[in-house]
């Protein structure tokens, strides 16, 4: 998910994102663990793309609050 797609994206959505990831996050770890993980930069993917929700919500608080 590139930064423009997540700029496009209201609150609301990108809460729903977050959850969406968090989950998967969950679900390939419980696969690393049980060694059945396939993809394992997937995870990291998906890590980058939480930590990139976030900036933008923090951006778009700390504009509302000028």
């Amino acid at each position: 998910m590139t930064v423009k797609e997540i700029r496009e994206k209201s609150n609301a959505e990108l809460l729903n994102d977050i959850e969406t990831l968090k989950a998967e996050l969950f679900n390939l770890r419980f696969q690393q663990a049980t060694g059945q993980l396939t993809n394992p930069a997937r995870m990291r993917e998906i890590k980058k793309s939480i930590a990139r929700i976030k900036t933008v919500m923090t951006e778009r608080e700390l504009s509302n609050q000028d």
